[in-house]
C-alpha cells in the first residue's frame, strides 16, 4: 500500500446512499454504531431521476424522489450518522478489518461493510430518451403507470420483467405498444402467452426505436422494422424501458459471492453474503422487487445483522 494513502478506521462502513443505504445508517446510528456511509457516484440512487413517487407510504401528498432522498439523508444525518460524499473504488475483503479505497486516494477500515449501492437501469442510449427521462420516458412501470391511467404507452423489451410490466400497464391504460426487437420474445412461455391474449397489448416484432417524440414530455415514438425498413410513429404519452438493471457491484465481483447477473447473493431471510461481517441491502441484491419500499426494509435488516454481528464479536474478543 502506498504510503501517501489516508487510512481512517470505522466500526461500520455503509456503501451508497438510496433508501436501503440511508435506512441502514439511521438503525445503525440508533444503535451507537457510528457508522460512516459514503454516497457514490449518484447520491440518493435511482430515486433521484425520478419525478412523482406515490407509492411510498407517509407521504399521502405524494413526493419528488430527490426531495424523499434529502428526508432520508437529513434523518440518518439527526441520528448521528457521518454522511460524506465520496465513491469506493476498490475493497480488499482477504483480511479483517476490511479495507476499502475511498475515490482511489483513501482507505477505509471497518469492522464491518454494508453494501447499498444499488442498480442503475440499462437504457437504449438515445439522445431523446435522456432529454424526456422523468417526462414520460421510464425505466419503472409499476412506479411511474399510474400517471398515464387511459393513455397510449409504449414499452420495449423481450424478458418476463417486461412482459410483466406490459400486463401491469394494459391494466389501467388505453393502449400499450410492446416493442420487441427480435421475432420473438425471452419471456417464459406463460408470460409470452398472457401478453399474446391481451387485447390491448399490441405487439411491434422486429422493431426498433429511433427516436422519442416531443419537446418538453412524450408525444409519440418513431420505430424502425428491421426486416422491411418501415418507419412508423406511434403517437403516445409515455415510454417504458424494460431492458434491464445492471446491479452496481463490480468492485465486489472477485471478493463476494455473486449471480450470474452480478447480483450480490444473499443467505435467505437475511442480508448476510457470503463473507463474514459483509452484508448487502436494496436493489445491488434485489432483482426480483426494486421498490424505494423493499430497499429500505432491506436497509434495516443490513443494519441489524451488522449490529448483532459487531455486538456478537465484541463479547467473543
Amino acid at each position: 500500500m502506498e504510503t501517501n494513502q489516508q487510512q481512517e478506521h470505522v466500526h461500520l462502513l455503509i456503501i451508497g446512499s438510496g433508501p436501503a443505504g440511508y435506512t441502514a445508517a439511521i438503525y445503525a446510528a440508533r444503535a451507537n454504531l457510528k457508522p460512516v456511509l459514503y454516497q457514490g457516484i449518484q447520491p440518493g440512487g435511482q430515486l433521484t431521476i425520478t419525478t412523482e413517487v406515490e407509492n411510498y407510504p407517509g407521504y399521502p401528498e405524494g413526493v419528488q424522489g430527490p426531495e424523499m432522498m434529502v428526508d432520508f439523508e437529513k434523518q440518518a444525518t439527526r441520528m448521528g450518522a457521518d454522511i460524506r460524499f465520496g465513491l469506493a473504488t476498490s475493497v480488499d475483503f482477504s483480511s479483517q478489518p476490511y479495507k476499502i479505497t475511498i475515490d482511489e486516494n483513501k482507505v477505509m477500515t471497518a469492522d464491518a461493510v454494508i453494501i447499498a449501492t444499488g442498480a442503475s437501469a440499462k437504457w437504449l442510449g438515445l439522445p431523446s430518451e435522456q432529454r424526456l427521462n422523468g417526462s414520460g420516458v421510464s425505466a419503472c412501470a409499476v412506479c411511474d403507470g399510474f400517471f398515464f391511467r387511459g393513455k397510449d404507452v409504449v414499452i420495449v423489451g423481450a424478458g418476463d420483467t417486461a412482459a410483466e410490466e406490459a400486463l401491469y400497464l394494459s391494466k389501467m391504460c388505453n393502449n400499450v405498444h410492446m416493442v420487441v426487437r427480435r421475432h420473438e420474445m425471452r419471456a417464459s412461455m406463460i408470460m409470452q402467452d398472457r401478453v399474446m391474449k391481451t387485447s390491448n397489448i399490441m405487439v411491434y416484432w422486429n422493431s426498433e426505436t429511433l427516436e422519442v417524440l416531443g419537446e418538453n414530455k412524450v408525444e409519440g415514438v418513431k420505430l424502425l422494422n428491421n426486416k422491411t425498413q418501415e418507419e412508423t410513429t406511434i403517437p403516445v404519452s409515455a415510454f417504458f424501458v424494460a431492458i434491464g438493471h445492471q446491479p452496481n457491484s463490480d468492485i465486489f465481483k472477485d471478493v463476494l459471492e455473486l449471480d450470474e447477473q452480478g447480483y450480490i447473493k444473499t443467505v435467505p431471510g437475511s442480508s448476510r453474503t457470503s463473507l463474514e461481517g459483509v452484508f448487502a441491502c436494496g436493489d445491488v441484491q434485489d432483482k426480483i422487487y426494486r421498490q424505494a419500499v423493499t430497499a429500505a426494509g432491506s436497509g434495516c435488516m443490513a443494519a441489524l445483522d451488522a449490529e448483532r454481528y459487531l455486538s456478537a464479536k465484541e463479547h467473543n474478543n
